[in-house]
């Protein structure tokens, strides 16, 4: 099945899911335990006529929802086909399938606060390095280039966040090669900006803003904050 663009995505108009990274994620607010059980329940047997299931997290007051496709094709400027993780119409059908499931719940969606975690390490040897950083985070070296046409380090099981390799020019002076970059939604990235800001950070570079803005704290550790606004339904 076809990846979709954020056009594409942003033309669904997924009231309660927002688009970070490769995935669409929801949040729920749950009274109780059992409020939230009923509701996965209910998700579940939903799922299944699509052979198709979201990522599940349960917490105090809140279900955190992901949605993605293993095997999604991206063709390239040349027409060849990878294999990737991303956004497929599959996953639109269901989001819009639990969306009214919420509301049979009687369940409130919270898209703003909803996040995801990914770190970056700049490197001029990926292929070289990837296969020690894939053992360490998951144990197996198939983990590298899984869902991606890059070196890439994607957990199946989702256990630890992302690791993906950035291009790094050796002739340059040492700089920090390790760094975070945190998904939002795009109704939250200001705020989250001046928040960093307030607590002592600055903005490095915020040329590609909102979809990448770096912040430094006071030692000059950098992190990145990224939004997928061509996949944010248009008002």
């Amino acid at each position: 099945m076809d990846m979709l663009t954020g056009a594409q995505i942003a033309e669904a108009n997924l009231t309660d899911w927002r688009k970070l990274a490769q995935g669409l994620h929801a949040r729920y607010l749950v009274d109780d335990f059992g409020t939230g059980a009923r509701f996965v329940t209910a998700v579940g047997e939903a799922a299944d006529p699509f052979g198709h299931y979201p990522r599940v997290s349960m917490g105090n007051g809140y279900i955190d929802l992901k949605l993605v496709t293993k095997d999604a094709i991206y063709r390239d400027d040349e027409g060849t086909e990878h294999v990737v993780e991303w956004v497929t119409q599959q996953d639109i059908d269901l989001a819009r399938r639990i969306t009214e499931i919420a509301v049979d719940h009687k369940l409130e969606a919270d898209p703003a606060s909803v996040s995801d975690i990914e770190l970056g390490l700049d490197t001029a040897h990926s292929a070289t390095i990837a296969p020690v950083w894939a053992a360490l985070l998951t144990g197996d070296t198939d983990a590298q280039g899984r869902g991606t046409p890059s070196d890439e380090i994607r957990d199946a099981t989702g256990r630890v966040p992302n690791l993906w390799f950035g291009d790094f020019d050796e002739q340059e002076a040492p700089s920090q090669r390790f760094h975070v970059e945190v998904y939002v939604a795009p109704e939250v990235a200001q705020q989250r900006v001046a928040a960093a800001l307030a607590a002592g950070g600055t903005v490095v570079d915020d040329s590609n803003a909102p979809m990448l803005t770096v912040i430094a704290d006071q030692d000059g550790n950098r992190g990145v904050l990224c939004v997928d606004a061509s996949a944010a339904a248009k008002e």
